[in-house]
């Protein structure tokens, strides 16, 4: 079997509560285009209810169940919708893939006061002035939910820090007293780059670690998951997943495919994360900017070494590939959308090739809503018929012009 992996949403989607039933109703033509399994977007309430793509998060339990931000719904739709498109993919034989994000915690339910210290935006290891006690949306009651699930709430201790002073109305990134920001994060860049946005979760406080895993074994266990996306890795202690996946795993007696966002661009970043234990796959953005440096390339570009120095030459068994995703598309903070002219060629290079795991973008198969509706890829679905009837066998790779790749 040649697997293939569907990002099953775009950011741009119309936030019309309907994805869930879409991704249920066309559960049968992924099976026939050959997808093994679909990467959902996240199914929880977030900071902006009904509108959130969902990466904001504010209540994992809810998953469009509770009357909470302004609506019972997410962007995608209710729980049982969600639960329903699940089982239709796993009906087709396609495993549902969860996207995980533990980095952050937004909307917070009320402000607290708190002994921080502000550090420097470019450097978060060096502080800026005394310690002052600012105003923090830090309190998570979810009154909505009213304890269902889980009592946990959050407070303050349960972060490293936050990004706005309500008191003094004043954005800046603060590190709250007794806390640090974690060492095995990305200190390439920022210094540390533990802080992204929100409330920043402190995944190694013992409370917080315990919740997390006790909410992902309840996660599995109610929706039946398959595995995982796992957001922002860069930001978040390595040694925390190591033990999270462990723990989840031994709960579930299953592997839980997972594969895991650490947007580095040079290999070295990528391997360095895997480490010896290898526990997850990680998506190979240096094969992504390779691509889209080729499609801006005005056909002078030597296609012959496009797969240098990339996660998918260096560990094909634990490479994600992919040509373009949800942060790539046109409008987002990531922006590198491979260029029309070359997008074909960018999917045939992923999806006819026995090394990597292959993921294709809902955007590119079926168009995108923004920017004047960006057209389907045409030959898209051709491609991924290729690859399930006839990917097979032993490669041979003749990449030997820099015009031509076979």
């Amino acid at each position: 079997m040649n697997g293939t992996i569907l990002q099953g949403f775009s950011w741009y989607l119309p936030a019309d509560g309907s994805h869930w039933k879409r991704l249920a109703e066309q559960a049968p033509d992924f099976a026939y285009e050959g997808i093994t399994a679909v990467w959902m977007p996240p199914a929880y309430k977030a900071e902006k209810g009904a509108e959130d793509v969902g990466y904001g998060v504010y209540d994992t339990y809810d998953l469009g169940e509770f009357d909470q931000k302004g609506s019972v719904r997410t962007k995608y739709g209710t729980r049982a919708e969600y639960e329903t498109a699940i089982r239709a993919l796993q009906d087709n034989g396609i495993q549902a893939i969860a996207d995980i994000v533990l980095n952050q915690r937004l909307g917070a339910d009320g402000c607290e006061a708190v002994l921080a210290q502000e550090v420097s935006g470019s450097n978060r290891t060096q502080t800026i002035d005394d310690k002052q006690t600012i105003s923090a949306w830090t309190r998570f009651d979810f009154p909505g939910r009213a304890g269902a699930y889980s009592d946990f709430t959050w407070d303050w201790t349960c972060f490293h820090g936050v990004d706005w002073d309500d008191r003094a109305k004043r954005k800046a990134v603060f590190l709250f007293d007794g806390k640090h920001w974690d060492a095995a994060v990305d200190c390439t860049e920022n210094g540390s780059y533990d802080y992204l946005m929100g409330a920043d979760v402190d995944v190694n406080d013992p409370r917080v670690y315990e919740e997390l895993v006790r909410w992902s074994c309840w996660y599995v266990d109610t929706c039946g998951l398959d595995g995982f996306r796992l957001d922002a890795l860069k930001h978040i202690d390595r040694g925390f997943y190591l033990r999270w996946l462990s723990d989840v795993r031994k709960h579930t007696g299953r592997e839980l495919f997972c594969v895991g966002e650490y947007w580095g661009r040079t290999v070295e970043e990528l391997q360095a994360y895997l480490g010896e234990e290898r526990t997850m796959s990680l998506f190979d953005v240096p094969l992504h900017y390779n691509l889209y440096r080729a499609s801006c390339s005005n056909g002078d570009v030597d296609l012959s070494r496009i797969f240098e120095e990339t996660l998918v030459a260096a560990d094909p068994v634990h490479a994600v590939t992919f040509a373009e995703n949800h942060d790539t598309q046109p409008g987002q903070a990531l922006q590198s959308f491979i260029q029309t002219w070359f997008k074909p060629a960018a999917y045939a290079l992923i999806l006819l090739r026995e090394a990597g795991y292959p993921c294709v973008f809902y955007g590119d198969l079926y168009g995108m809503p923004n920017d004047g509706n960006i057209p389907a890829v045409r030959e898209l679905p051709l491609l991924m018929e290729i690859r399930r009837r006839f990917v097979y066998g032993t490669q041979h790779d003749f990449l030997d012009a820099p015009d031509v790749i076979g």
